[in-house]
């Protein structure tokens, strides 16, 4: 059908009275609107709540994140899961939360303390002793007996594992010190105040040439670390970058390296 002459004009002022932008879209000219939120580099302050067990994980995680953005500067808070949700709901701010254990998120989100979480990475439980063994300790058996073990408390993710690994392979374990998070336990080992201690693959890795491990079976006890932007982050462009990242293949990379599993194993 052809157009009458009328029209033809009429379309003809509106596209001379069209800002120019609306003509190079005629064009098909890209244009030049804003980038969508988070495509491009960030910068500010942001504040990350993790478990003591990602530490060395998320520190790596951070730097190669800052590398590419150097107007990022980076607050870590590591503590027990449990102390991070009790923390935040007293009002501390932060912009991410990483915990070790699907309950301590879940008590953050019932809370309305963060968004949608993610499913980050895995772990598992192992035994460590001072270098050398000087207790003689072979598992979780009667080489403890009369010895000093440190675990978590019941509280702590890694202490609900350890009781959860306990039932599962049918042992009753008589610690000497309960601890609020797992690099307690560790340090308490490598310092020789204890014979041995529980505490997650991750952290015997960590812990390198400072202890030694001791196989034990992990009972089918695995610990999942889901990954979440707080409700009310200061810097939403920032939390959702770091949270991109450590999801990414390179943040997974990188948690591979300090032994954890991949999410869902």
């Amino acid at each position: 059908m052809r157009l009458r002459l009328p029209q033809c004009r009429a379309a003809l002022v509106s596209l001379l009275l069209a800002p120019a932008c609306a003509l190079a879209a005629c064009a098909g000219v890209p244009s030049s609107s804003p980038p969508a939120p988070g495509a491009g580099p960030v910068s500010g302050a942001l504040t990350v709540f993790a478990a003591a067990s990602l530490k060395e994980s998320f520190e790596e995680i951070g730097a190669a994140l800052t590398e590419k953005n150097p107007g990022l500067t980076i607050t870590y808070d590591f503590q027990g899961s449990q102390d991070l949700v009790a923390n935040l709901a007293n009002g501390a701010r932060a912009d991410v939360l990483a915990t070790a254990d699907e309950r301590s998120m879940a008590s953050a989100a019932g809370q309305s303390l963060v968004a949608d979480a993610s499913d980050l990475a895995t772990n598992r439980l192992t035994l460590i002793v001072p270098p050398g063994n000087p207790g003689g300790i072979t598992g979780l058996d009667s080489s403890l007996d009369g010895k000093a073990l440190v675990i978590c408390a019941d509280a702590v993710p890694c202490g609900n594992a350890t009781n959860r690994l306990a039932e599962a392979l049918g042992v009753t374990l008589s610690p000497s010190s309960e601890e609020q998070k797992v690099t307690d336990v560790r340090a308490k080992v490598e310092s020789g105040e204890a014979d041995a201690g529980i505490v997650y693959k991750t952290d015997a890795a960590a812990s390198g040439d400072r202890s030694d491990e001791v196989t034990i079976p992990d009972g089918g006890v695995v610990n999942h670390y889901p990954l979440a932007v707080t409700s009310s982050p200061a810097n939403p462009a920032a939390a959702k970058a770091f949270v991109d990242f450590a999801l990414s293949s390179e943040g997974r990379s990188i948690l591979a390296a300090r032994g954890f599993g991949a999410p869902g194993q």
